[in-house]
């Protein structure tokens, strides 16, 4: 190989990696216009009955969620659909599909993931990137989130790990942003909260990595009850 040829291969590859992290970056963002800001996911129920009262508080209850119920779930879930994505395997992605519908606890949590699963969608539709096959049988699985975030990181062709590490880091910017307003907390101290939830995705994506489907759970009873009792909560800023 010359050294022309090699600076070439080089170059292409770098450009490759740039573009799979714009589009990781891109995905992670609260801008992403699926609504995710407007959801607490429980948090504001959790605050409301005085289980998260200040930043150590917070901290350790977007901690537990990460690793209960985002670790062990739609991440779990979604290791396995991004994969099945890239090879269209249409008979694993109803598999997967179906099991998100079931394992939402409260129907709070079932709108939730339908309405921004259904906005991502309309997002992925003006990105040109997803064929339209692809498109249609997402739309088909009547969506939710985690099975149609699972298609647009399917798209950047990214490594698992650091997809999955994107997605997760995308749920912690928005639930620190629902805590600083419904605590309410300063901006410093969502920083801290953030860097420490940072600190644990590494080892939250490894865990979802490894289960397999009979391993896969959306069992996390407190995060249901704040959910439900949110449903019917008389002051609140976030939707349900």
């Amino acid at each position: 190989m010359t050294m022309i040829t090699a600076t070439i291969i080089t170059t292409v590859m770098v450009t490759i990696m740039a573009t799979e992290l714009l589009q990781l970056i891109w995905l992670a963002s609260p801008a992403l216009p699926v609504g995710g800001f407007s959801y607490s996911e429980a948090l504001e129920a959790a605050i409301d009955h005085e289980h998260v009262h200040d930043e150590a508080s917070c901290a350790d209850w977007l901690a537990d969620q990460l690793h209960l119920s985002q670790a062990r779930g739609d991440m779990a879930l979604m290791a396995q659909a991004i994969p099945a994505w890239q090879t269209m395997n249409t008979a694993r992605l109803q598999q997967l599909s179906a099991w998100v519908h079931a394992s939402r606890e409260t129907q709070e949590m079932r709108l939730q993931t339908e309405q921004m699963g259904r906005s991502l969608l309309d997002w992925l539709r003006i990105q040109n990137k997803a064929t339209e096959a692809a498109l249609q049988f997402c739309s088909e699985l009547r969506p939710t989130y985690p099975m149609t975030m699972s298609l647009a990181l399917s798209l950047a062709r990214a490594p698992l790990e650091q997809a999955l590490q994107a997605y997760a880091f995308g749920w912690a910017e928005n639930m620190t942003q629902a805590a600083l307003k419904a605590v309410p907390l300063g901006q410093v101290s969502g920083q801290k909260i953030l860097a420490r939830l940072a600190h644990e995705i590494p080892e939250a994506v490894q865990h979802a990595m490894a289960l397999s489907d009979d391993e896969r759970q959306a069992f996390c009873p407190m995060l249901a009850v704040m959910s439900a009792r949110h449903e019917t909560q008389y002051s609140r800023l976030f939707r349900s």
